[in-house]
């Protein structure tokens, strides 16, 4: 009887939970819908709640070292306390809101180098938290961010690959406890100007702040300069700007203003 109470205790013949979606593609601002199935082990348990949350890849930077780590966020409980029999099935029906800063991990059909999304489904049994595997979540950009980024293509500048950094941009609102960074190689109209261009969004409802940061790497006997811009894009208005001039105009006043291009 101990060795059957033990073996309860470590979850052995517990119950199963499986997650099911209907659509793993999302936009930010969106929603994910499907139903969570809880399957009975071979004892009845009582469980304190069902969570559901996103999951992404971090970049944390300390003091003396740098690493990755997984992030939760957007989470939210999908089920109260209830009680389940030896061999019950019970499914839960969940729709989950999808944070308006959620980074993108797919453009025109594919993954961002560098970017991981998932959704974790959590099940608390008797304060013992069990969490899932991570159900693959593809996140594809609003018409804002789709906007900006075709005007960036359309100037010259290519994906290079994508990571989401922990921590808040200054002057920036931020909800979330991170902001992604998509990086490009340069157009070859700013070869030597530019050795990196990093762009970040910083989503809401109404508009989207756009960060650009431009990596200027030191040579020999020069010394390496970054240059940053930040504006808005009201999505109301987002079809009144001729996006890649708009660009165009910028990096070349900011480069040209720092002595990096003429």
């Amino acid at each position: 009887m101990v060795f059957k109470r033990l073996m309860q205790a470590m979850g052995v013949g517990g119950p199963s939970v499986e997650t099911v979606l209907l659509n793993p593609h999302c936009r930010p601002g969106g929603q994910l819908e499907g139903r969570i199935r809880v399957a009975g082990g071979d004892h009845g348990v009582d469980i304190s709640h069902v969570a559901l949350g996103l999951v992404t890849r971090v970049e944390v930077e300390s003091a003396d070292s740098e690493y990755r780590t997984d992030q939760q966020f957007g989470r939210s409980q999908a089920s109260g306390p209830f009680r389940l029999e030896a061999g019950q099935r019970y499914d839960i029906p969940f729709r989950l809101d999808v944070p308006w800063e959620t980074p993108l991990t797919d453009l025109y059909g594919r993954r961002l180098p560098g970017m991981t999304m998932g959704l974790r489904t959590e099940l608390e049994v008797a304060r013992a938290v069990d969490s899932g595997d991570l159900d693959a979540v593809s996140v594809h950009p609003l018409p804002a961010q789709e906007r900006l980024l075709e005007a960036l293509l359309r100037l010259g500048f290519r994906f290079a690959r994508a990571d989401v950094e922990r921590g808040h941009i200054y002057g920036v609102r931020q909800s979330l406890p991170f902001y992604q960074e998509i990086e490009f190689v340069p157009a070859p109209r700013y070869v030597g100007a530019i050795s990196q261009l990093e762009l970040t969004f910083v989503t809401g409802p109404a508009r989207t702040e756009v960060v650009l940061e431009i990596d200027k790497r030191g040579g020999l006997l020069t010394e390496g300069r970054d240059a940053f811009g930040r504006f808005t894009v009201d999505h109301a208005t987002l079809d009144t700007v001729d996006w890649p001039a708009q660009l165009d105009a910028w990096l070349r006043q900011s480069l040209t203003r720092r002595g990096l291009f003429s």
